[in-house]
């Protein structure tokens, strides 16, 4: 099983580390969130399997770097708070929020409402996606590709492109065939058309995943290896 990271947003640091120590006793790879100011960057450059996050936090609280956070990211957030009201847990949830715990808890419960959450995450992930590697999957009904915590959203140009490099996976597919599927679009199409569509589609895709995804066979065409 891969070891999955954990961003522990905690301005707290002896809980923090406590949080962190239980951890790596299970085999979990935690990372003290040390940006405040940024948080939302440190995700994204982290790109963790699971946040914990707390609502007071220096510059602005877990709300507002929730409501960042899944402006690109769709990563199990799991709260932890001291605070208990009903309105605070509501606001977590309609933030962004997967699930929350109220402070002092159980290291066992959290845990297990982690071990839940990654439980879901999965099952949402396998049914409605094609798995395109080991660690990306195509949602075409969504025109998404994702990671399970990042999504990248395709245009309709770019999204006939990865329909049929799906559909002819580990094959070279042709300049010309690539053009042939793209005419169906009510976009015009020509040679740099197509040329600037792929580029900026890779482009999309290393910057996420830091992975073009995309193959150039040089003088014959592209493949999805």
């Amino acid at each position: 099983m891969t070891e999955k990271t954990i961003l522990i947003v905690e301005d707290d640091k002896r809980l923090a580390n406590q949080i962190a120590s239980f951890l790596e006793g299970w085999k979990y790879k935690p990372i003290l969130a040390s940006q405040f100011d940024v948080l939302d960057q440190e995700v994204f450059k982290i790109s963790p399997d699971l946040v914990l996050m707390d609502i007071t936090l220096p510059y602005f609280d877990g709300y507002y770097w929730t409501r960042q956070i899944r402006k690109k990211s769709t990563v199990p957030i799991l709260f932890i708070s001291s605070r208990t009201a009903d309105q605070d847990i509501i606001m977590a949830i309609v933030q962004g929020g997967d699930d929350y715990l109220t402070k002092p808890f159980s290291l066992d419960l959290l845990k297990a409402k982690m071990d839940a959450l990654f439980r879901r995450t999965d099952y949402r992930i396998r049914p409605e996606t094609i798995e395109l590697n080991e660690t990306l999957y195509y949602v075409p009904d969504k025109a998404q590709i994702s990671d399970g915590k990042q999504i990248v959203e395709l245009t309709g140009m770019e999204k006939k492109v990865m329909d049929l490099f799906v559909k002819k996976k580990s094959i070279t597919i042709s300049r010309e065939e690539l053009m042939i599927a793209l005419w169906q679009t009510d976009e015009f199409i020509c040679d740099g058309s197509l040329t600037t569509c792929i580029s900026r589609l890779r482009s999309k895709l290393k910057a996420a995943f830091h992975d073009p995804l995309i193959e150039t066979k040089k003088g014959i065409g592209y493949q999805l290896p």
